[in-house]
């Protein structure tokens, strides 16, 4: 079998699917190529998994102060490249395409009339999930921006619905809490302010990381550049984490039971339903601004702390391409047999803040 593979690259979480699902098809009798679209080539980082991989330029959406600016999308991508791209992208060598919100490959693949698999999060909004405005455009950004005629959703409850648990890649290592520390990453809002607000807060350490950061320490502030391993490295041994309210690293929070506060990006409808759903299924905490006193109140408070074993999806999934049934009967049969192996544990409740930082194990 062989396979393309599209990824949006604007946000990391659908490149940390596609490394778990790169790592699963190791070994199997599948030759898989990636396309990555959205960002400039040179910003894409930690890539060896997916070999020889492609880049293309791609959509992506404007942000500004934390808030899509859909004006500024609409002007600022160059369509006549988009569609020059998915004119020239051959795809007769493949049997079928995978888009992980990717537009390039997923239209390709549809003017071809090739079998197109869109998979993550985005397809889970087909169905009767946790919703917060939606308006026809979302509708349309969600159906339309890259297409399948196959939908594979992923959430964090099934909702009745024939969706997949998430597909989760936290790698290897130890999972510890050190009391004090809490990571933190809000690429989508002005580093400045986010720097301001939590200085004012010097019982805590907060790991900051951003695109285009540079490694440095201020009082209780840690600065880091985007990184996979040094990323995973602190989000293994913090208390808490304060984060968009992206689906992908807010489901290996959820993995590693990490107390979890997301600010969900302005403007945009898929982070303000996670943080709706997150809310509703009693999985963490919310806020709509940046707020001191919020986020103090947040990192005081003793709750308990959700952590939830997902199965290997990834693998799940390979098995069922390789299977080549892809009607929705054996979507649904995929779903129930996943569903069933998840378990939610409830973690000890977070120590309250003292003098003493040490490194404890959940």
């Amino acid at each position: 079998m062989r396979i393309l593979y599209g990824v949006q690259g604007t946000g990391n979480g659908h490149l940390s699917r596609a490394r778990a699902m790169a790592a699963a098809f190791t070994g199997q009798d599948i030759d898989v190529t990636y396309l990555f679209s959205g960002r400039p080539a040179e910003r894409f980082f930690d890539m060896e998994c997916f070999g020889d991989y492609e880049t293309r330029q791609g959509m992506t959406f404007a942000n500004i102060n934390g808030r899509v600016n859909y004006l500024r999308t609409v002007l600022g991508n160059n369509y006549l490249r988009f569609v020059r791209d998915v004119l020239k992208l051959d795809v007769s060598a493949y049997d079928v395409i995978i888009t992980d919100f990717e537009p390039i490959t997923a239209w390709a693949g549809r003017l071809r009339g090739k079998r197109v698999i869109s998979m993550g999060h985005q397809p889970a909004f087909d169905y009767r999930v946790p919703v917060a405005g939606r308006d026809l455009r979302t509708e349309l950004v969600m159906r339309l921006f890259a297409p399948g005629d196959v939908r594979v959703g992923m959430h964090w409850d099934k909702f009745d619905a024939p969706i997949l648990p998430p597909l989760v890649d936290v790698g290897e290592g130890p999972v510890l809490k050190q009391q004090h520390k809490v990571l933190v990453y809000l690429p989508f809002e002005p580093q400045e302010e986010v720097q301001r607000l939590l200085r004012q807060l010097p019982q805590y350490d907060f790991y900051i990381y951003a695109p285009g950061s540079e490694q440095r320490q201020h009082s209780n502030l840690h600065l880091r550049p985007t990184s996979l391993e040094g990323f995973r490295a602190d989000l293994h041994d913090c208390a808490a984490v304060i984060c968009n309210a992206g689906f992908e690293l807010s489901s290996e929070c959820l993995a590693l039971g990490k107390r979890l506060l997301v600010k969900p990006q302005g403007r945009q409808m898929e982070q303000a339903s996670n943080a709706l759903a997150l809310q509703s299924l009693g999985y963490g905490a919310a806020l709509e601004e940046l707020d001191r006193a919020r986020i103090l109140d947040w990192l005081d408070h003793e709750s308990p702390v959700p952590q939830i074993h997902f199965p290997n999806v990834a693998q799940a999934i390979v098995r069922w391409l390789q299977a080549g049934d892809f009607r929705e009967q054996s979507l649904r049969s995929l779903s129930d047999r996943l569903w069933r192996k998840v378990t939610v544990n409830a973690l000890p409740v977070w120590p309250p803040v003292t003098g003493k930082r040490e490194l404890t194990a959940p």
